[in-house]
């Protein structure tokens, strides 16, 4: 059973009145008569139904660079002394020396993982976007 709290919210969001704003393709708000037409027409000349995205897809997607080694060796710059700092939180009792070997080969094996998750990134954005999942020097095998 909803509490009175959420009954309370409940019935503010009903009685409220929403209106739905259509927006064409190049950015400006329409009327929902001119809309239907837009869609009519478009539904026409493809010979199926347009399909609505939400606002945020409709704005400009983020570019996926390419994984580079120079790239992780930065992300991995920002993130060792925080590593750094979360061993010495941890072991406080282990020497300076003993922190920053560890941390070291923490960093080894961060950023080949960092890599790994870069490129599956990449595949994913090329495979999203119709790019496909070669990048553009490989010839197939």
């Amino acid at each position: 059973m909803a509490t009175r709290k959420q009954r309370r919210r409940r019935e503010k969001e009903r009685r409220h009145e929403w209106e739905e704003v259509y927006v064409d393709e190049t950015g400006r708000e329409v009327d929902p008569e001119e809309a239907d037409s837009l869609a009519r027409s478009r539904a026409s000349s493809n010979g199926r139904a347009p399909t609505r995205r939400p606002a945020q897809a409709r704005g400009r997607q983020r570019v996926v660079e390419p994984p580079s080694w120079r790239r992780v060796a930065k992300r991995s710059l920002v993130f060792a002394p925080f590593m750094f700092l979360i061993l010495t939180f941890l072991d406080s009792g282990t020497p300076l020396d003993s922190r920053i070997v560890y941390t070291l080969q923490l960093m080894l094996l961060f950023m080949p993982f960092s890599y790994l998750v870069d490129s599956f990134a990449y595949r994913m954005y090329r495979r999203r976007t119709g790019q496909g999942a070669r990048s553009q020097g490989e010839e197939p095998a």
